[in-house]
């Protein structure tokens, strides 16, 4: 996994599994591109997962990290911008399938339903994880919408 460069962010409710998250990451010594917010007071998540995913569409990072209380807002917000995929993950089978089959290239956890170590689970099998391709490209390729 080295040499990968992750951006991370969350809400208020995902600050503590963001932490865990980054502590993983950094041990592993992958570089990540914290996007906050770092606070647990209440905030808007899309001011935080728009910027995880315009470095993914910029190039400064490969993978994206986005974490709320259900997983639903901040992937919804990241799946608007043409480049991301963004899976709602909450076992490391599922992560791994979003990787696999989908061509995910954000996970998003659910921090209300997923305890710190799955989620740190998840992170790492989803990194290690290579999309198969295949029948599975046809079907990522549908997925954007053409203007």
């Amino acid at each position: 996994m080295e040499n990968k460069v992750i951006t991370i962010a969350c809400d208020h409710a995902g600050v503590e599994h963001k932490k865990a998250v980054i502590k993983l990451l950094k041990k592993q010594k992958i570089a990540v591109i914290n996007h906050g917010t770092d606070s647990t007071e209440s905030v808007d998540y899309p001011d935080f997962i728009h910027p995880v995913a315009n470095s993914i569409e910029a190039g400064e990072a490969e993978f994206g990290v986005i974490i709320c209380g259900s997983g639903n807002g901040v992937a919804m917000t990241a799946n608007k911008h043409q480049n991301i995929r963004a899976a709602v993950c909450w076992t490391p089978e599922l992560a791994e399938l979003a990787r696999q089959h989908n061509d995910a290239n954000v996970i998003s956890i659910p921090a209300r339903f997923v305890d710190i170590k799955t989620a740190q689970e998840m992170v790492k099998v989803f990194l290690e994880t290579e999309f198969e391709g295949g029948r599975h490209s046809r079907r990522v390729r549908k997925i954007k919408v053409e203007h």
